[in-house]
């Protein structure tokens, strides 16, 4: 049918008709489509649902007016300005211009703005600790601490050994040093 879209259970019925066997004209009838759209669903050019990304504004842009004079000077000034913070102000400012209901667009465009030219952000890479896989490993000399037996300085080192994943660690003394 001209002019109705396509909704995914007219799918459903047109390729379960058509893995049954059934022409093209038989399954697009049984569906309720048009021979053509069918054609175009086996092609996978037609998926109900999904629609092109649009890149154009569909509507004027109802801060245009006051976006590079007023705005942008705030945002450059104090970027950690809330969006919600500034658009009162602009309510308070252009009183009557500026209506509740175009407060998610102005939220949306503070945004792409900090996105773009706004303060940058720190990025973190998160480390992977693989159980086992890596391990710390030094050996230290007492400071201060004169270890003697039999009235004999004890020459030693001491060998620590940590994993870094669970912790569990490992000491052992080393004579000579």
């Amino acid at each position: 049918m001209s002019g109705k879209p396509i909704n995914s259970e007219q799918v459903k019925v047109y390729m379960k008709t058509r893995n049954e066997d059934k022409t093209q004209v038989t399954a697009a009838a049984m569906a309720g489509i048009s021979e053509r759209s069918g054609r175009r669903i086996e092609k996978a050019d037609l998926q109900p649902g999904r629609s092109r990304k649009r890149y154009w504004r569909t509507r004027i842009d109802p801060f245009a007016n006051i976006w590079e004079s007023e705005i942008i000077p705030l945002l450059d000034k104090t970027p950690g300005l809330a969006p919600v913070t500034l658009f009162e102000k602009i309510q308070k400012d252009h009183p009557g211009e500026y209506m509740d209901s175009k407060l998610r667009t102005f939220q949306r465009r503070v945004s792409e703005w900090k996105a773009l030219y706004g303060p940058e952000r720190e990025v973190m890479f998160r480390q992977e600790q693989i159980v086992g896989r890596m391990g710390l490993s030094d050996f230290t000399k007492l400071k201060r601490v004169t270890i003697t037996i039999k009235g004999q300085p004890f020459t030693h080192l001491l060998y620590h050994f940590r994993l870094a994943c669970s912790g569990w660690c490992s000491a052992k003394v080393i004579h000579g040093g």
